[in-house]
């Protein structure tokens, strides 16, 4: 497919899914604003050609429709993926005639991982030492607390093993040489950067912006830590990665093909603040201490362009790339994990807040066995909050899996609810930073009750009204937290919503009109321990049983971070010069 930035740009703008931008635009907060009324249009890529402060131009929206992706990447990555897990399904025990079969894939795997190349258009520049104040970072919101990188590859090597991570942590610039590095308590990078500290030494980094489409997504891809980022890059474009030297003669090599590279390390047992940033929850993530990456040179293209993304409420940028890579990822689940048959995250909620997943019930409560085994397994340890099921679902389809699953679950047995685990660092709604709660909740079998669909009777006097979401969950509009924190429990135990499996308590009922207007407030705004409510508790055998209704508390907390909302002035600024932008109608 792609080998660089630039072969990807000119398919687009042949297929007229790519619009340059001749106006001048800020990068504070004005090129923000513009990338995100495109993306919400389904719009083109965007190409700026001309940034106040920089000399580089700006790309951004370069994954921002199903249909950008595919012309990214093609058919081939997920018929790819399928072949191998049918072959290793197929071959055992392994026999000559199958595997003459599947000679193919021997081919394909000729193709994996790395190669050598002294062409390398990363080299042509070398900025010693490095001014990254000339580089076209974004400010994106306005709260941020400065701008920063959003689309940076950065890769590590352990400092023991060898082995490399490439991963995709935003960096905030605080002057021409230091950087940020937002290293959660999840991320490779940050294992490899937490054993360089124990040894007290630097770990070296290097950062590239840009290159083949395939190093970005494979740096976002939630692959299990120690799987080769780099090998799915090359599954992705088809083809080895182009490595260079690095010309200093010391450090990681570099991806030839890439648009800059920062070269540099992250000492030992420095910190400094980072953040706010608003981030993909839709909220701004809060100010916290984070290793500081030094940065010695940057290398780059001669005509290098700078690629950026935004992030915020979704549906943004990483909610497609999101679904594209669990798609492509999708058909190894089973073969990682046996007893699941289908798992989807909820890109609507930020990914990590909601998940669900079809599993095996061959035996008694089986199904646990593969929650847990979810729960412990990459990225997706940081789910909030599961759902399985046993019966053969779409799991796309929230309403009716919701439905389903609200038909046959016992609260009583079903719902289970973990407190004092780890968080993802982005999920604020302990109030803690990396500590709170997740639950599980069990779907399994013959329906058990039938889902009341519309709402009948009167509602409590605090209560300004009520509107269905799906067979058996009720939305209700409630009082602010603020004003009535004991609601949600008084609700729960009301007679008027007894016949309600499920009722969730918001500041506006109009979430309940569309899926993603539920998905969004409801799991970015309750956490399992604090904010769930049921009719009754007991404990039996040291476990919860909860009686229906089961009430979530879905209003905002005091001490939410903000939700991300433009600034008055810069929409106005955009809506006024939106003709300079887009001369011709963005259609």
């Amino acid at each position: 497919m792609h080998t660089n930035l630039r072969s990807f740009l000119d398919l687009l703008e042949r297929e007229n899914d790519l619009i340059t931008i001749e106006a001048e635009v800020d990068l504070y907060l004005e090129l923000a604003e513009v990338h995100r009324r495109v993306i919400e249009r389904g719009g083109p890529a965007l190409l700026f050609k001309k940034v106040k402060g920089s000399r580089y131009p700006v790309v951004t929206n370069l994954f921002g429709t199903e249909r950008r992706i595919e012309r990214a990447f093609g058919t081939k990555p997920e018929s790819l993926v399928r072949e191998v897990v049918h072959v290793a399904e197929a071959l055992l025990p392994p026999r000559p005639a199958k595997l003459w079969e599947h000679r193919s894939l021997a081919l394909e795997a000729l193709k994996l991982g790395t190669r050598n190349t002294s062409r390398a258009p990363v080299t042509q520049v070398m900025d010693k030492p490095a001014r990254l104040d000339e580089l076209p970072v974004l400010t994106t919101w306005q709260e941020d607390g400065g701008p920063f990188f959003t689309l940076p590859l950065v890769y590590t090597e352990h400092p023991v093993t060898g082995k490399h991570n490439l991963g995709m942590y935003r960096m905030q610039r605080y002057d021409a040489r230091t950087t940020g590095m937002h290293w959660q308590i999840h991320k490779g990078g940050g294992f490899h950067y937490h054993e360089a500290e124990r040894m007290n030494q630097a770990l070296p980094v290097t950062v590239f912006l840009g290159g083949p489409p395939a190093l970005i997504l494979a740096a976002i891809a939630p692959l299990p830590e120690d799987v080769p980022e780099l090998v799915l890059c090359s599954v992705l474009a088809g083809q080895r990665v182009g490595m260079t030297k690095n010309p200093l003669g010391q450090g990681h090599r570099l991806v030839a093909e890439s648009e800059f590279a920062l070269t540099g390390r992250v000492p030992p047992g420095e910190r400094r603040a980072e953040g706010p940033f608003g981030d993909h929850y839709g909220y701004y993530s809060l100010q916290h201490d984070y290793p500081v990456f030094h940065v010695e040179a940057v290398f780059h293209r001669r005509d290098a362009i700078y690629p950026a993304t935004v992030v915020g409420k979704p549906r943004q940028e990483d909610f497609f790339i999101g679904d594209y890579l669990q798609k492509l990822l999708s058909p190894l689940f089973p073969l990682v994990m046996p007893s699941v048959r289908d798992l989807w995250s909820y890109g609507e909620t930020g990914f990590h807040s909601l998940a669900a997943a079809v599993v095996r019930e061959r035996y008694a409560r089986e199904a646990l066995v593969s929650g847990f085994r979810i729960l412990g397994e990459g990225q997706l340890s940081l789910t909030k909050f599961l759902i399985l099921t046993d019966t053969p679902q779409d799991l796309k389809d929230f309403r009716k899996l919701f439905e389903h699953v609200l038909a046959r679950t016992r609260f009583e047995s079903d719902l289970f609810i973990f407190s004092n685990v780890s968080m993802d660092t982005l999920d604020y709604t302990s109030g803690k930073v990396n500590e709170g709660s997740k639950a599980i909740l069990l779907g399994l079998g013959d329906a058990v009750r039938e889902l009341p669909r519309e709402f009948k009777g009167e509602l409590p006097r605090d209560c300004r009204s009520a509107q269905v979401f799906c067979g058996g969950c009720l939305v209700v509009e409630g009082l602010p937290y603020s004003e009535d924190p004991e609601q949600a429990a008084r609700l729960a135990r009301h007679e008027v919503f007894a016949a309600w499996p499920l009722v969730v308590l918001h500041d506006d009922v109009k979430v309940a009109l569309s899926v993603s207007d539920f998905l969004w407030p409801t799991w970015t705004r309750f956490e399992p321990a604090a904010d769930i409510h049921a009719a009754e508790t007991n404990v039996i055998r040291h476990h919860l049983a909860y009686s229906a209704p089961l009430v979530i508390d879905a209003r905002t907390k005091p001490g939410f971070p903000a939700e991300l909302i433009v600034r008055d002035d810069i929409a106005e600024l955009v809506s006024g010069r939106w003709r300079e932008y887009f001369p011709r109608d963005l259609s």
